[in-house]
């Protein structure tokens, strides 16, 4: 087995130092972070606005998709998504919120993008953005910037999701612009990618549609408000989102919200997959049994996840993601306080996904770092990384270049394969550690300490993508998405969650929080609970 690249003794003892300066006494945990934490935040949160800034055209108010790490206007991407819209849109608050930005200027950021909003083409009968336009005009992209190949136009359910997550927070968070953010807000019809018969008539949303048949997969169907229907059909992708514990959810969240989607939806996707050999194509058998939530028969199952603990079984049971990365568990928590108003599902499960995200990359895999999701591929290029034990997908998210994934089989019904031996090149990405700030702090911010002083890992604009920590490589560009996560999970750990409370106050709350109450995702699990 190769040896790892792991931390000097001097990141090491760096990294625990000031993890014995951060932790709280177990008997009065602060409202607010200590002195020293709050120092460290603040640098990473004013450094990574640095990055959200330098992407912002300042005609259009639109931010690009991603910047070099030199972070020079011309090195913009040339084109921007609504996701990247909606991240810029709550990074601002953040910044106002922080003390960055003054609220004066805070509101000239988020009007101009808004007025910017309000003149982009969309679909008219759902109110949905496209998923491409040029930051710089505005314009709805129909050919990629550079190669020219063709775009074929697209709205997709998560995009138009995270956009309407940052229409939220401004409506909530800014009174002077709340009735523009709402007008733009509810103009969004989520019900127009909702399928009521998928799933035995329990409901799923489709991945997205086109408006006008794109050359690959497709299906026509208008899933729109009754008035809407008597129009051409739109062409909706092939896949339904299935999974429950991934990102599409607040799309999902937002149209229970807004009373477009039926609340029972909430009870539609996979915890797992049932426990059939009829599913054995997946990654691992789960342990559960049925059960019934709002009249909708639910398969409460979970996977466990070996910890490795030396005093017997160290198992945890865990409702998988369906790749095994960091985001799709825990970029919606960073604005829905699941795990409070969920404390027997997400209350358990958040804690439980960075434990085995920090046990593979510490242990199992033994990089000595951890956090594996989406991002750059410093070889180039983006990659989808994770944890492959801990997501549906059979082929799973890898943490590592080489794509190392773990076959346990499934019961009877598929045998599996021997564990790895080792791991490859393991690929970080500290947006990761970010998300886990909430549910595991010392290790977040040591995590982060150790890329920052062992690799060229951090820039002008705070951390960059994604770091090889075999070989050093590092991804130096910044990302829309990624550093509007870092810039979400900062502003929360600053403010006392001032964001998150702007998202999932009122309705959002009313509607959510009793379904998210009534669910056990452990009831039926026979795993152990702890590492």
């Amino acid at each position: 087995m190769r040896t790892p690249h792991l931390p000097t003794r001097g990141t090491l003892a760096a990294a625990a130092g000031l993890a014995l300066a951060l932790a709280a006494p177990a008997a009065a945990a602060p409202a607010a972070p200590a002195v020293p934490q709050r120092d460290v935040l603040q640098e990473y949160v004013a450094d990574t606005w640095t990055s959200v800034e330098a992407m912002v055209d300042e005609r259009t108010g639109l931010p690009a998709d991603n910047i070099d790490g030199d972070l020079t206007p011309d090195s913009r991407s040339g084109y921007t998504s609504p996701t990247n819209i909606g991240a810029y849109l709550w990074s601002t608050l953040v910044a106002r919120d922080t003390g960055l930005i003054s609220r004066a200027e805070a509101r000239q950021r988020i009007s101009l993008t808004m007025d910017t909003l309000g003149s982009l083409e969309r679909h008219d009968a759902s109110g949905m953005f496209y998923n491409w336009y040029d930051e710089a005009t505005g314009e709805k992209l129909t050919t990629w910037p550079g190669d020219g190949n063709t775009v074929e136009p697209f709205l997709s359910s998560v995009d138009n999701g995270w956009l309407a997550t940052g229409l939220l927070a401004v409506e909530n968070g800014e009174p002077r612009l709340k009735r523009q953010a709402r007008a733009l807000r509810t103009s969004m019809d989520f019900g127009f990618y909702y399928d009521p018969q998928a799933k035995q008539d329990v409901g799923l949303l489709r991945g997205g549609f086109w408006d006008s048949e794109p050359s690959g997969c497709s299906v026509a169907d208008n899933y729109g408000a009754p008035e809407a229907r008597p129009e051409a059909d739109v062409f909706y992708t092939c896949h339904h989102y299935g999974a429950f514990n991934t990102e599409p959810r607040m799309a999902s969240y937002l149209g229970i919200m807004a009373g477009q989607i039926p609340p029972e939806h909430y009870f539609g996707p996979w915890r797992t997959f049932p426990d059939t050999c009829d599913w054995s194509w997946s990654e691992q058998q789960a342990v559960g049994a049925w059960t019934t939530h709002e009249g909708v028969q639910v398969f409460q199952g979970t996977y466990s996840y070996d910890l490795g603990a030396a005093d017997g079984d160290g198992s945890t049971a865990l409702v998988p993601t369906w790749g095994g990365s960091m985001f799709e568990a825990l970029m919606v928590p960073l604005f829905v306080p699941e795990e409070t108003w969920g404390p027997d599902s997400w209350g358990l499960n958040h804690p439980r996904t960075v434990q085995a995200q920090i046990h593979h990359g510490m242990v199992e895999a033994g990089y000595g770092y951890w956090g594996f999701s989406p991002s750059n591929d410093p070889a180039g290029g983006y990659r989808e990384y994770g944890v492959d034990a801990i997501g549906m997908e059979p082929t799973g998210y890898t943490s590592d270049q080489q794509r190392t994934t773990v076959d346990t089989g499934y019961g009877d019904c598929r045998e599996g394969t021997a564990a790895p031996e080792a791991y490859g090149d393991g690929v970080v990405t500290p947006h990761a550690s970010f998300l886990a700030l909430r549910y595991a702090p010392e290790e977040s911010l040591a995590n982060l300490a150790a890329l920052r002083a062992d690799f060229d890992a951090y820039g002008p604009g705070g951390f960059y993508d994604a770091v090889n920590v075999t070989s050093g490589q590092v991804a130096q560009r910044y990302l829309s998405l990624d550093q509007g996560m870092v810039m979400a999970a900062l502003g929360n750990a600053l403010t006392g969650d001032d964001l998150r409370h702007d998202v999932s106050r009122g309705q959002m709350k009313a509607v959510l929080q009793p379904l998210m109450a009534q669910e056990d995702f452990f009831t039926f699990s026979t795993h152990g609970t702890d590492g």
